[in-house]
């Protein structure tokens, strides 16, 4: 990595970590560029705003998201899959203790302002949706699935949400179980339904 790009990851990693940590608007170019390290007339030479350097940040919090979600892919059940999205929300629970989810308390500051960047962190959670709406359509639920994909997703964001509140990790690791035995109830409901059409044809 040459020194030009060192820097500017700096800048980009420096900028996530304090728009979590203190939010978008709150954080100045002069914080960032001091939790970088970067002279400050040196940072508008990899970006001019501050709104530059958070869409850089997004298009890194998306290539993680994505990574992310990748591993949870290699679950064996639909139900592994959606608990090790659970579970990756419980190992990183003292983040959101401390700050919030990093993709919900940004998506909740930006969309009062509306615009580009409240746009690109809507897809990072719309990104999520559509994941979570894909395991529930391979556990056959067709229709429904995506109804269930904001259940789950509400579920885990409000949760996050009352964890930073109360600063109570035990919120959201007590969420796991729940929305394990949620799951079950999911797909049963979907084997009695294809159980009694079964019945109906040759009724």
């Amino acid at each position: 990595m040459t020194r030009i790009q060192d820097k500017r990851v700096r800048l980009v990693d420096a900028a996530k970590a304090l728009f979590h940590t203190c939010g978008f608007h709150l954080t100045t170019l002069a914080d960032i560029a001091q939790e970088a390290n970067v002279p400050l007339g040196n940072v508008y030479y990899y970006f001019k705003t501050k709104e530059s350097l958070a869409e850089a940040v997004l298009v890194k919090r998306s290539r993680e998201l994505h990574e992310a979600l990748q591993a949870w892919e290699q679950g064996e059940t639909v139900k592994d899959r959606l608990l090790a999205y659970v579970q990756y929300e419980i190992d990183n629970v003292e983040q959101t203790v401390q700050s919030g989810c990093p993709i919900g308390s940004l998506c909740q500051e930006l969309a009062k302002q509306g615009g580009s960047l409240a746009d690109g962190a809507a897809k990072l959670l719309n990104d999520t949706l559509l994941w979570v709406e894909h395991q529930f359509q391979s556990m056959g639920m067709g229709h429904d699935s995506h109804e269930l994909a904001e259940q789950f997703v509400a579920a885990i964001q409000g949760n996050a949400l009352l964890t930073h509140t109360f600063k109570d990790p035990k919120i959201l690791e007590k969420l796991k179980p729940t929305l394990s035995a949620w799951i079950d109830k999911v797909a049963s409901s979907k084997n009695v339904s294809m159980q009694r059409e079964k019945v109906e044809e040759y009724a």
